[in-house]
């Protein structure tokens, strides 16, 4: 059986822990650690309900859900430190920077905890292997689909992301702008970056719509920006006229799909994706799995994730959530 409470642990002045478990559990119980970007994120918030899921499957696991205050590389280290000193045998992190927490997690791993990067990524040399929620790919052609699937005579097309240093945003523009020639007439006219911040974001919004008198289009690949940028379009009197999508959360998205500030956008299950991380983290701790290029990893109920030859792997496809559907998910997550 698993026993949780919730417990509050401070790392430095700007570091909140927030703890699903107790010191007491028994000394055979795997503690794994689910590191988000930051905390009170509602992707990541149901990401945990996952790994809480996971955990109850496995038995014997005890889920420590952590991140920083903000979303900062520098924050996530204070984290990762704390997770070091505390002797956890597992780190799953969706990382702020790919580099930055390299020396901090070749630490963790030296001390004998397995390391799995989710979400987004951290350089190779600090995980043992990374779970993509999807291919990139297919995330980098969908994200610029959704919008040219409403502007059939081209159009002005700009991105609001999370943080300049974000692995998982940076590979989807990147993606993005590969396809973007199948897309005629499409034009991304800026890239600006609201660092999962909501007022920052919402900020970034309004700069764009100024910037920009033409814009059609906002893409947010960040569940954080996509509300903020919906806000910031509903406000501006917009709504209908500026097609707000990307990446974002049906419960938080359904008001901006009504409003019509958004035609469609798509997300995985981030249910699914902090169910998948956690079992991987088991299967490799417990050396059931070997994380290495080709290897198969079962991930419970979401099947297996097979590695490249980066000990990278995808989840599965993304899911387009609009006025057809909105209302069947939107109590989900």
């Amino acid at each position: 059986m698993i026993r949780r409470n919730f417990t509050k642990l401070l790392a430095g002045a700007s570091l909140a822990v927030s703890l699903m478990g107790t010191s007491a559990m028994a000394q055979d119980n795997m503690r794994i650690a689910l590191v988000v970007k930051a905390l009170g994120i509602g992707f990541f918030e149901a990401a945990a309900k996952g790994a809480e899921e996971a955990a109850g499957e496995l038995g014997n696991v005890e889920i420590i859900y952590t991140g920083p205050t903000d979303t900062t590389a520098e924050g996530q280290i204070e984290v990762i430190n704390a997770l070091i000193a505390q002797g956890v045998d597992a780190i799953a992190i969706s990382a702020n920077d790919p580099d930055a927490l390299v020396p901090a997690l070749k630490k963790a791993q030296q001390r004998g905890i397995t390391v799995i990067s989710w979400d987004s990524g951290v350089a190779e040399e600090g995980r043992s292997m990374h779970l993509n929620p999807s291919s990139n790919p297919l995330i980098g052609n969908m994200i610029i689909k959704l919008a040219a699937d409403h502007l059939p005579d081209g159009g002005q097309v700009a991105v609001l992301s999370a943080s300049a240093t974000a692995t998982n945003q940076n590979i989807w523009i990147e993606e993005m702008n590969k396809v973007l020639p199948d897309y005629p007439g499409i034009e991304v006219v800026g890239t600006v970056y609201g660092d999962d911040l909501a007022d920052k974001s919402y900020r970034e919004a309004q700069g764009l719509m100024q910037s920009y008198p033409d814009l059609d289009a906002i893409i947010a690949p960040t569940s954080v920006g996509i509300v903020a940028a919906a806000q910031a379009v509903q406000d501006a009197g917009k709504a209908g006229e500026i097609n707000v999508t990307g990446l974002g959360l049906p419960s938080e998205m359904a008001g901006a799909i009504e409003s019509g500030a958004s035609k469609s956008f798509a997300i995985w299950n981030p249910i699914d994706l902090g169910y998948s991380a956690t079992m991987i983290a088991h299967a490799l701790a417990s050396g059931a799995a070997t994380a290495e290029p080709g290897a198969s990893i079962p991930m419970g109920r979401m099947g297996e994730v097979t590695l490249d030859e980066t000990t990278s792997g995808a989840m599965a496809d993304p899911f387009v959530y609009d006025s057809s559907n909105i209302d069947e998910f939107k109590s989900i997550f």
